[in-house]
């Protein structure tokens, strides 16, 4: 098996992050609508992610295959590609975020179950399920949360 190095991401990565996103998006969730053009994606990274968040990234050989972007207690975005899944990329970059934070919060889509599971595996408990009328996608989402203290334990009930 290959294995990846993790490291904090450059500016200079921004245009390597913003194309993994989209080609994982198109991918991974094919059910979702595609809402934005590959410049559009670049700008959202530029004026939002890349300023506000920290981001780590995942490389094998120079190569990005994962990234997570967190703000605050927020994990904004952890995508990995799927050439690579199953091979510890997620656990490894979620493990990044985790240790400076004692409690982590996010929205995955609900049709996502194959995040669903790697949360819940990692110890993040369902808090609540909407009907996607937040989101821009229109798609039914579920908020996770983890928090060090509740490691191993229920966490908050699920709430409709």
């Amino acid at each position: 098996m290959k294995s990846f190095v993790l490291r904090r991401a450059a500016q200079a990565d921004m245009e390597a992050v913003a194309r993994l996103h989209r080609h994982v998006r198109k991918t991974c969730l094919p059910y979702l609508p595609e809402l934005h053009t590959p410049q559009q994606d670049l700008m959202f990274f530029k004026e939002h992610v890349f300023p506000a968040s920290t981001i780590w990234l995942a490389e094998d050989e120079d190569r990005l295959i994962g990234f997570a972007a967190w703000k605050e207690d927020w994990l904004d975005h952890l995508y990995v590609d799927p050439a690579w899944h199953g091979r510890g990329i997620g656990s490894a970059l979620l493990t990044a975020v985790r240790e400076g934070v004692d409690e982590l919060n996010l929205w995955t889509f609900q049709a996502n179950t194959q995040a669903r599971r790697f949360y819940e595996r990692h110890g993040f408990r369902l808090v609540e399920l909407t009907d996607g009328s937040r989101n821009e996608e229109r798609t039914p989402d579920a908020h996770y949360r983890w928090a060090r203290n509740l490691a191993g334990k229920l966490g908050d009930p699920p709430r409709s």
